[in-house]
């Protein structure tokens, strides 16, 4: 009987600390799976704002929808402002509004790489941390860059022109020259070009405004120069549809090749069209979306690197991707 009594005694006591230790886990996991969730969730009242150039135009929505679905997850209240121009003097003076409202944050698209440096570093100054997306302002203080390559993606036009010329002809750049992701995409192409493609000549580089009009008419300035050339690079959307107006205006679709950037819908119709060869797709979505989770990371203590220059640090530049869109792959690009 005795012995009885024991080994019940033991296997109350086996079972007495199984359910301590379960529980005591269980209480652990959940408390800690609280407080990951309260980390990663912000207060409504806390507001980031997207800032851009030329708001108003379609290539910014993707990069719109980005930052409103992180804002959705991170439970946090956004805005979208911008310069309704391509007017820096007009950017800087929104980014003073911006600033003057006192925001937890600033995800901002720099039209000029210099122009905007005292007032990004002004609203550092103040305590609110500026990420830069799609295009840069290097000699700022802002924390992050997020945006495409646009080295490597001028390389890629390149690579890309060179198939569709089996190697040879002369070709042309319409650009912005003024704004460093556009300066990067054409030195991208120029380079490219010259070391790895001898039987090709870039022979015009022209700024095209981010215009239609204004690339419409200069691209027919260059096919009065030089009546032979077989392909033209746009390293924005607007120039893309612009140089082909004025080609099929000419009658000379099929015999110079274009390459475009961005995916809005007037590109991608042009492609099917056979009007546009190609046209380099960014990673869009991605910049808006991330720029919002850094900035609310930033905010809230939370950084994947250890302290550096001691302030909260993410790297210092990430690379969104791209994407050659042609025929082939078209219809994935349209919004659903």
């Amino acid at each position: 009987m005795k012995r009885l009594l024991i080994g019940y005694l033991v296997l109350f006591t086996v079972f007495f600390i199984y359910i301590y230790n379960y529980h005591l886990k269980d209480t652990i996991t959940s408390s800690y799976e609280d407080n990951q969730e309260n980390q990663f969730r912000g207060d409504i009242n806390e507001k980031y704002v997207m800032l851009t150039f030329q708001s108003g135009i379609e290539y910014w929505k993707s990069a719109i929808k980005g930052f409103e679905d992180a804002a959705n997850e991170l439970n946090v209240s956004v805005e979208y402002r911008g310069a309704t121009q391509y007017d820096v003097h007009e950017q800087m003076t929104v980014l003073e509004q911006v600033i003057a409202k006192k925001p937890d944050g600033i995800a901002l698209s720099a039209m000029d790489p210099f122009a905007l440096n005292s007032t990004i570093n002004k609203a550092i100054e103040a305590g609110i941390p500026v990420i830069l997306f799609d295009s840069d302002a290097p000699a700022s203080n802002a924390h992050t860059f997020l945006g495409t390559n646009n080295y490597s993606a001028g390389n890629a036009s390149a690579d890309k022109m060179a198939e569709l010329l089996k190697g040879k002809g002369k070709v042309a750049v319409i650009t912005l020259p003024n704004q460093l992701n556009h300066i990067e995409r054409t030195e991208g192409f120029i380079e490219t070009v010259q070391k790895k493609y001898p039987g090709m000549e870039v022979v015009a580089i022209e700024d095209g405004k981010g215009d239609q009009l204004r690339s419409k008419l200069v691209t027919e300035k260059i096919l009065k120069e030089y009546p032979n050339i077989r392909g033209i690079f746009a390293t924005e959307a607007n120039g893309g549809v612009g140089i082909t107006n004025a080609i099929e205006s000419i009658k000379k679709t099929e015999e110079i090749k274009v390459i475009s950037f961005d995916t809005d819908k007037q590109t991608l119709d042009k492609i099917k069209e056979d009007a546009i060869a190609a046209t380099i797709a960014q990673g869009t979505w991605n910049m808006g979306y991330w720029s919002l989770q850094i900035l609310f990371k930033n905010n809230h203590g939370i950084t994947s690197t250890e302290k550096m220059d001691n302030s909260k640090q993410f790297p210092a530049y990430i690379d969104t991707g791209i994407t050659i869109v042609s025929k082939e792959n078209v219809e994935d690009f349209y919004a659903d």
